[in-house]
């Protein structure tokens, strides 16, 4: 039998449901629906590393010309330097895709080059470029002063958008080593150099000593006349740019710096970005390029968990940083009407059972055990979310809740589902039994349970696609209420 401590407990339990007004009948909740302030563009830190960081390099003197273009490399993530790959960097992605080397990089037009600026006249100690974004170099006939060979393999590189072509003498591997038997290098760079960075005149020791070390003659740039938008990543749609603004945006996340404008490289870093506490996983990505002094000095991806837009692409630089090239992507998210707001059959507050988005089912002899409510004061934000549980409080069944049309997927690609959940309308004690099943194809591959005081973004494990899947969310039993919303299914 149970004690008199615990009969009054549950006698007290049985006071308070009796004292609820349920949310059917616009009750409120035991505690107010609130929302954290999304944290902002840490602009100052970037800023900061940006200071910091050097990615600037030039053709080596002592490796063999036509090397593979390297991947793209991070170079720093939120404040801290690094030289990682973006696979190692991304590990929460578990998916790494096979891309050509020129996805999401720029890319030329079909317009031909101009040069940027001339070598100094033969005989003269020049210097060839020191800048960011180098892919490789090759050697080209030096009979002649070679133009035109040189921005042929412009054009035979991935990602090549200039070239710095210029004499080295006194190396020993091109003079003798090396089967081209050339001196006149030809230099490939994913971005566009000006004179100022022409900043290593040689000085390197090749034969052997002692004889005069390496220096460099006719050094000239020349940059593809216009430049084509990068190709949107896999999962991404461009939102904007580019533009000289980056974004100062709620919802942020964190930056890494990488090597290359590589829009690609970002795609999978925010898609391996760790899940946000209080907004789970990142939604999108703003790229820009840093110029510092006239210099292009570093390609950032900021990350956020909110997507943004150009309203707020309002960061154009601070001292010598001027922010470049900035676009904004957004991950897709497959789920139509995630966040409940096509549910508009009011003004002010009403639900149902389905709407032409979502389907909500009861078992037999239940009633509304699984709604949609547009009502701001239930919703994370905007009118919409859902409810998991009798809405009228007047049965303990579990509905089930799930999108109108199965979920448009990729057959055999990697996903992850995220909703966010608050259990709390009821208070701590009735709504300790909460419990939810996220389901896909019917297989439980994740939940949440007991009382959840604000909107928590919960996470599945991976799921893999067959081409037509089928999400659903299932529990609830009044009164331990669950409410859904914001849920996305993105690709990993």
């Amino acid at each position: 039998m149970p004690s008199p401590v615990r009969l009054f407990a549950l006698a007290a339990l049985l006071v308070s449901a009796s004292a609820l007004v349920p949310p059917g009948h616009q009750g409120l909740p035991n505690q107010p629906i609130t929302s954290d302030d999304a944290p902002t563009t840490d602009t100052d830190s970037i800023a900061q590393t940006a200071g910091q960081v050097n990615q600037k390099s030039s053709a080596p003197v002592d490796a063999p010309p036509n090397a593979d273009v390297p991947p793209t490399n991070v170079t720093a993530v939120d404040g801290t330097l690094t030289n990682a790959t973006v696979a190692d960097v991304a590990s929460g992605s578990s998916r790494r895709r096979a891309v050509s080397p020129n996805v999401g990089r720029f890319s030329k037009r079909q317009g031909g080059y101009e040069q940027v600026f001339a070598g100094l006249a033969p005989g003269v100690h020049d210097a060839s470029i020191e800048g960011t974004a180098y892919l490789t170099y090759t050697v080209v006939n030096n009979a002649t002063y070679n133009v035109q060979a040189c921005l042929d393999f412009c054009d035979s590189v991935d990602g090549c958008v200039y070239v710095n072509l210029f004499y080295e003498f006194n190396n020993f591997l091109l003079d003798f080593v090396f089967s081209e038997k050339s001196n006149l290098k030809c230099a490939a760079y994913g971005d566009i150099h000006g004179a100022a960075e022409k900043t290593n005149f040689g000085g390197q020791p090749s034969y052997p000593q002692p004889v005069p070390l390496t220096f460099i003659t006719q050094s000239s740039g020349w940059a593809a006349k216009s430049l084509v938008d990068p190709t949107d990543p896999e999962g991404y749609d461009l939102v904007f740019g580019p533009t000289g603004g980056a974004n100062n945006a709620p919802g942020y996340m964190g930056f890494a710096f990488i090597d290359k404008y590589d829009v690609d490289a970002c795609a999978q870093l925010c898609n391996g970005r760790g899940y946000d506490p209080v907004g789970g996983v990142c939604q999108y990505f703003n790229i820009w390029r840093a110029v510092v002094n006239g210099v292009p000095t570093t390609y950032t991806c900021s990350m956020y968990y909110l997507i943004a837009d150009e309203s707020t692409a309002v960061n154009f630089g601070q001292g010598p940083l001027v922010v470049t090239l900035s676009r904004g992507y957004a991950r897709k998210n497959l789920v139509i009407d995630g966040g409940f707001e096509g549910f508009n059959a009011c003004d002010d507050f009403c639900f149902a059972a389905s709407d032409a988005n979502w389907i909500g089912t009861s078992p037999t002899g239940g009633d509304f055990d699984a709604t949609i409510f547009f009502f701001s004061t239930f919703a994370k934000d905007g009118n919409g979310s859902a409810l998991l549980g009798a809405a009228f409080g007047d049965d303990t069944d579990a509905g089930t809740l799930t999108p109108a049309k199965p979920i448009a997927t990729k057959n055999g690609a990697n996903y992850v589902i995220q909703s966010f959940f608050i259990s709390s309308f009821s208070g701590t004690a009735l709504e300790a039994n909460a419990h939810v099943d996220i389901l896909w194809n019917g297989v439980v591959v994740g939940s949440t349970s007991g009382f959840v005081g604000s909107y928590t973004p919960t996470q599945s494990v991976n799921v893999k696609g067959t081409g037509s899947d089928v999400l659903s969310f299932h529990g609830g039993a009044a009164p331990a209420w669950t409410f859904i919303d914001d849920v996305g299914v993105f690709e990993l």
